[in-house]
């Protein structure tokens, strides 16, 4: 698949799916397009269980939206606003590799991720800045960061556009993880490496049970809950997590 902007490894069972846009791995609309292509083609394929987010370079994870392409303003939006969505909805874990600064866009992308690793670098910051600008999030941030980090802590950093650090961001639960300069792809391979060793039909159904208790109500989760319950019960995967339980011994899950 030949895409301009983006870039896509995978080794094993984990794509590692990469902002190539420089110098700020902003988005503009050929850039947006390239992603909603990549997540199609990592939705159906079978063989990935895990998707990694970085970006290009050692400076910028992404700087949100690309103002020299406002002449598309009017597509590029709309379009973040759904494939964010579809990102915290998507039916496999996504990871964030905040290997540079994210801001705007770029926050508001990690955001939408399950799980966030950030680098602990000097001068490498994360933040809704959309304020000074006049403006205000407009790809989920309001949202997402409130249900990350509570409301009050939301509305300070968005109203004052307020940037902070890897190590802040870990005590605020903004970053599940802080990596070393240089290590947080890897830390986060490592990471997503030990994750697709789970159930891959166990792990979607939590995470589509988890969505629609967030985005359609609690009751909405239970049913999906209760639906994913009766699916993993007829899996292979099932037999043999029972199986190796018994056995004393890792259990290998085939997705089937």
């Amino acid at each position: 698949m030949e895409l301009e902007n983006i870039l896509i490894d995978t080794k094993g069972h984990v794509a590692t799916l990469t902002i190539n846009h420089p110098p700020a791995n902003a988005w503009n609309l050929a850039t947006m397009q390239d992603m909603e292509k990549a997540l199609d083609a990592l939705e159906e394929d079978k063989t990935v269980r895990v998707i990694i987010i970085t970006g290009s370079g050692e400076k910028c994870f992404s700087a949100g939206f690309d103002v020299s392409d406002a002449g598309n303003a009017a597509t590029t939006a709309p379009l973040g606003r759904t494939l964010w969505r579809r990102i915290d909805r998507f039916s496999k874990p996504v990871i964030a590799a905040i290997n540079g600064f994210a801001l705007g866009g770029g926050l508001e992308l990690a955001l939408s991720c399950h799980f966030r690793f950030m680098v602990d670098a000097p001068k490498v910051t994360v933040g809704l800045t959309e304020l000074n600008l006049g403006i205000i999030p407009g790809w989920g941030g309001t949202q997402r960061l409130a249900a990350v980090v509570g409301k009050a802590r939301a509305l300070d950093m968005i109203f004052f556009s307020k940037k902070v650090g890897a190590r802040e961001a870990y005590d605020m639960g903004l970053v599940n993880h802080v990596s070393e300069p240089g290590k947080v792809v890897e830390d986060a391979l490592e990471f997503a490496e030990t994750l697709a060793k789970r159930p891959p039909i166990a792990v979607s159904c939590v995470l589509k049970a988890l969505s629609a208790g967030q985005y359609e109500g609690i009751d909405q989760g239970l049913a999906l809950e209760a639906e994913g319950s009766d699916l993993v019960a007829t899996t292979s995967d099932c037999i043999e997590g029972f199986t190796a339980f018994l056995e004393k011994r890792e259990p290998a899950f085939k997705g089937e």
